[in-house]
């Protein structure tokens, strides 16, 4: 018998997309599967569309929004299956993108999750920015991808088709083990959005499990469709990336990158000013304030079991800032070289 995967859409005022993209996901060919809508408190007419369209889908509905963190932990206690597949409202699937992960995982049971290939929907001969074909990590806790390093999407061109141990899968098309899911107590809600899915991946790692890309799977995301470039989604990203070192790098590490990011984020915010962004440096701001708030009030849970950063997989051991805007180099693969991949 096949494993039993639900696929778990978290829905908020998607219903452009669940018309646009919903048909696919029922296409896929992976026979012991369901396809659950978890509604987070959305005030378009996606239950309308669900239910007049979509009538096989299971929906669940949240009153509220609690975020893509809060969304998924309050949606998955609600489902069971041996594998949860977390997938964006607004990414089109292949056909066969479900079998090649549950086989990954099957043969393989320190993998505590994978992520398929993410092109580009507008431009699918392009990696998108949400993960690409695997999410990586620097020394001082940047995240890059296989195929995207900062803003910058290289063209698939086959050179990461291999499936390889990666720091992160990406929340954007996740499978992961349920029970790990339940048992790693699931999201950190106070996320709400963004780093989420890193956060979870690095207790994974620091838990003994491992994450890989599994680029026969191929989806293809929009991007950007759940939170609009703006200044919520810098806060969230600058503030969520931080706390999340706060948690989990051994304090031996912590103490002298942390002055580093900051005042790296501090160049990032000036840079955001001085080019007329104006609300990337407020935003930068006040997620410094936020994680300085959040350890003068002892907010920060440290892991029981954090490792050297460098001991986990998909790490490079450099900076990733230092070779993109100095060395200008803008490809995964000119940063990071072949024989560090594992």
């Amino acid at each position: 018998m096949e494993p039993l995967v639900s696929i778990v859409i978290l829905n908020f005022n998607g219903a452009h997309y669940l018309k646009t993209f919903l048909p696919s996901v029922l296409a896929t060919k992976y026979e012991h599967k369901e396809i659950v809508v978890a509604d987070n408190g959305s005030t378009d007419d996606s239950l309308t569309v669900l239910s007049k369209d979509f009538p096989t889908v299971k929906v669940i509905q949240n009153p509220t929004n609690e975020g893509f963190a809060g969304g998924y932990n309050w949606a998955l206690k609600q489902v069971q299956a041996d594998y949860y597949i977390l997938l964006n409202s607004d990414v089109q699937v292949d056909p066969n993108w479900v079998t090649p992960m549950v086989q990954l995982m099957e043969v393989n049971p320190t993998i505590g999750a994978c992520q398929p290939k993410l092109l580009a929907q507008k431009n699918p001969t392009s990696f998108e920015y949400a993960g690409a074909s695997g999410g990586w990590i620097d020394a001082l806790g940047y995240p890059f991808s296989r195929g995207r390093v900062f803003d910058v999407c290289e063209q698939d061109n086959g050179q990461y088709n291999q499936a390889e141990r990666i720091f992160w899968a990406s929340g954007a098309a996740m499978m992961i083990r349920s029970k790990l899911f339940h048992a790693l107590g699931g999201f950190d809600a106070s996320f709400f959005a963004h780093q989420e899915e890193i956060d979870l991946c690095w207790r994974m790692q620091l838990e003994g499990h491992t994450l890989y890309a599994c680029p026969e799977a191929v989806v293809y995301h929009v991007g950007a469709g759940t939170l609009p470039r703006g200044g919520r989604k810098v806060f969230l990203n600058f503030r969520n990336n931080l706390i999340m070192l706060s948690k989990h790098l051994p304090m031996r590490e912590l103490i002298w990158k942390m002055p580093v990011r900051f005042a790296l984020d501090g160049v990032s915010a000036w840079k955001g000013l001085l080019s007329g962004d104006g609300y990337f440096f407020t935003a930068i701001a006040k997620a410094h304030f936020a994680v300085m708030g959040y350890w003068l009030m002892g907010k920060v849970n440290r892991s029981k079991h954090c490792k050297p950063l460098a001991s986990l997989g998909g790490v490079y051991n450099g900076s990733v800032v230092f070779q993109y805007f100095v060395k200008n180099r803008q490809e995964f693969d000119k940063i990071v070289t072949k024989h560090a991949h594992n």
